[in-house]
């Protein structure tokens, strides 16, 4: 199947979804641009108690298996590069019990696109060996936690140290 894809799919809520609200449409860069679109969703998610936050995203990560599967499925291709509901579900795992800082934001960005697009270790072990929904979003599901981790570990350093 052609990498085109056409506008027609938004009109159906699960593709709506797996494209990251039209963001994945974008000829350059659509993982990136995917990303950008998780940051209202977390904006918002920021109002949330912790245990709000966390189910929501976990929510988003069991349902993107579905989400990206479904529209892999009609697009006739396993991993297109307009599927970007998996790095909308992996930056959430990036900020989760983060404070929405500018700076915050914008570490788990570079962080979170750094892994997804390298793919160090576990990570390119899971787009390698795992299939569907599942291999979609499992690289992008660990890519978050390894940004989440770097974070995190980077704010306890900061504390040991002052």
């Amino acid at each position: 199947m052609s990498r085109a894809v056409s506008g027609q799919l938004l009109k159906h809520p699960v593709h709506f979804l797996a494209l990251g609200f039209g963001s994945g449409l974008l000829p350059k860069a659509p993982g990136t641009f995917g990303t950008l679109a998780a940051i209202p969703l977390i904006l918002a998610m920021q109002y949330l108690p912790s245990w709000g936050y966390l189910a929501v995203m976990l929510l988003a990560a069991w349902l993107g298996i579905y989400i990206c599967q479904f529209t892999a499925k009609a697009m006739g291709e396993h991993d297109h590069p307009a599927i970007v509901w998996d790095e909308i579900a992996g930056y959430m795992i990036a900020m989760y019990a983060l404070p929405a800082t500018w700076y915050n934001l914008l570490a788990a960005f570079v962080l979170f696109r750094w892994f997804d697009i390298r793919k160090p270790s576990v990570i390119g072990w899971c787009d390698r060996h795992l299939h569907g929904g599942l291999g979609i979003m499992a690289d992008d599901l660990v890519a978050g936690l390894a940004s989440a981790a770097v974070i995190h570990l980077s704010y306890l350093g900061w504390a040991l140290v002052t």
